[in-house]
């Protein structure tokens, strides 16, 4: 019997590759380069998205984009996150006491369903005469970081916190959809000067920062080589309630064998498979019951 089981999974497997299910809406681009873009995003044609604040742009060059500045790495359906790049704020002397800076970066996620996720992401400084602060644009939030050190902690190394000795690290505020970071200097970096002369600012996904990829002796690039981190964005499909939602089921977001979920961030919600079913819970017939092959040696 297993034999026989063993040869019938062997031949659905040709058939399985042929028909491998696609994230996309029907008839739609389902990746840019080499990212993914499930619906309720899309590309290519507004119909190819949920509405116009998931529509993406893929550019000639093949990098897809998330709004009018952000690139995007990665679109997760399960986890409702988008991963985007954002440019390092950074301020730097010379010996003379000269200033270069890029400094405030700032960006916003505008009037869609998009907000800062305050779980995944921090707010980080690197140097030792550096402080940065941010607030948002309404000006209803701000947070500071210092960071100071000697000559004894020059070196940052991956495993050490970020405690305000080089490196300074803290949370940012649940639901934020913006954030101006400025950063500045006590003494020009005068003290420090033979191993510190530029500091940084940024926000961060706190899975993808390691220290030591941020010596103290580091200088700023320009232009396209420009240094870039990678944050995590929180998206909802609408923001009203499951009940709200379910009320007006030409609207609803949920395809079949789906269920209505409230995400962590406190707003709006998201979908997801009922358990026993697998796939994108956003589209129509999206989610489709696990194949389990079973095996016998009766």
């Amino acid at each position: 019997m297993w034999v026989f089981l063993l040869m019938m999974s062997l031949l659905l497997c040709p058939a399985a590759a042929s028909t491998a299910r696609t994230d996309a809406k029907p008839g739609c681009q389902d990746k840019c380069g080499n990212v993914s873009v499930p619906y309720p995003f899309g590309i290519g044609e507004q119909r190819c998205a949920m509405n116009k604040h998931f529509f993406l742009n893929c550019s000639s060059g093949d990098e897809l984009w998330f709004g009018s500045n952000f690139p995007a790495r990665n679109i997760s359906v399960l986890e409702g996150t988008l991963t985007a790049s954002l440019y390092t704020a950074f301020a730097c002397y010379d010996k003379t006491g000269s200033r270069t800076d890029n400094y405030p970066q700032s960006f916003t996620l505008g009037s869609g369903p998009f907000t800062i996720s305050d779980t995944q992401n921090v707010f980080t400084v690197i140097g030792c005469d550096t402080y940065a602060w941010m607030t948002n644009n309404e000006f209803t939030y701000g947070a500071a970081c210092l960071s100071l050190c000697t000559e004894d902690v020059k070196y940052l190394s991956d495993g050490n916190p970020c405690s305000g000795s080089g490196c300074c690290q803290t949370s940012i505020n649940k639901g934020l959809k913006s954030l101006k970071y400025p950063l500045s200097s006590f003494y020009n970096y005068a003290n420090v000067s033979d191993f510190n002369l530029c500091g940084f600012a940024f926000l961060v996904d706190k899975n993808s920062f390691k220290i030591s990829d941020w010596p103290l002796s580091r200088k700023p690039k320009y232009g396209k080589d420009a240094y870039t981190t990678d944050i995590v964005i929180e998206w909802v499909v609408k923001n009203e309630t499951c009940e709200q939602a379910k009320a007006n089921r030409s609207a609803y977001a949920c395809g079949t064998n789906a269920n209505c979920t409230y995400p962590e961030i406190g707003q709006g919600y998201r979908c997801s498979c009922n358990v026993g079913f697998e796939g994108n819970p956003y589209l129509q017939e999206g989610c489709q019951g696990k194949l389990v092959i079973a095996s016998s040696y009766n």
